[in-house]
């Protein structure tokens, strides 16, 4: 099994999923929707800060996952590709992951009274939206650049990845794959073992980290 087929693991619950609401007339929209609302859930449920709540936190993402992949499977079934659905899709993503953040930081401190873990929260979301905005921007320069210049291939990134070839590429692959797209499985693993805390702090970190080195890598493509 390759490493392209193997992850996403959500696309293995989505696609099923798909073929069951495809049936339905149910736009990709309104599935982007429903995550959303499901997602605004998760992050509801992630404030209260008990165990219970926390496993019902960590199943709702889950849930809200596997319908942010199943939007654009019907997009592409029913031939609803389109701009606005493109752009909804990410205006939820970051919403439901920067409330997901704010949620947990409150649900923790509610529980030890500390309020530096609701300020992690907080720093978290806020890492969050930066990335959003910063591949918004980006995204209206992509396609000002394109429709200006439709030869230069060169900005856009290549469709194939290369296969993890050592034991350190695949261990790397399988934890970018697992804090991005997978990233509800992490959550529910911790919800679980009642840890849920832990992504706070690193949360809080690799969102700035993250929003950072992608700022970095979109000044080194366009650099001339």
């Amino acid at each position: 099994m390759s490493a392209n087929s193997l992850f996403p693991l959500i696309r293995r619950f989505s696609r099923p999923v798909t073929g069951v609401l495809v049936r339905f007339p149910v736009s990709a929209n309104q599935v982007t929707a429903m995550s959303l609302l499901v997602g605004l859930a998760a992050a509801w449920a992630a404030a209260q800060g008990t165990w219970g709540a926390s496993l019902a936190s960590g199943f709702l993402l889950f849930v809200a996952y596997v319908l942010d992949h199943c939007d654009g499977e019907i997009a592409r079934l029913k031939n609803q590709c389109s701009p606005f659905g493109m752009h909804f899709d990410s205006f939820v993503d970051w919403i439901v992951h920067a409330a997901f953040f704010w949620g947990l930081g409150v649900g923790v401190t509610v529980v030890t009274g500390k309020a530096y873990w609701n300020w992690l929260g907080l720093a978290a979301a806020a890492g969050a939206t930066i990335n959003y905005f910063i591949g918004f921007l980006h995204g209206i320069r992509d396609v000002t650049s394109a429709s200006d210049d439709p030869d230069q291939t060169w900005r856009r990134a290549p469709d194939n990845a290369q296969k993890p070839q050592t034991t350190g590429e695949w261990i790397l692959f399988v934890f970018r794959e697992l804090t991005r797209a997978d990233f509800c499985f992490i959550v529910l693993a911790l919800a679980a073992f009642d840890v849920l805390w832990v992504l706070l702090p690193a949360g809080a970190v690799g969102a700035q980290v993250y929003w950072m080195t992608a700022l970095i890598k979109r000044a080194r493509e366009f650099h001339v």
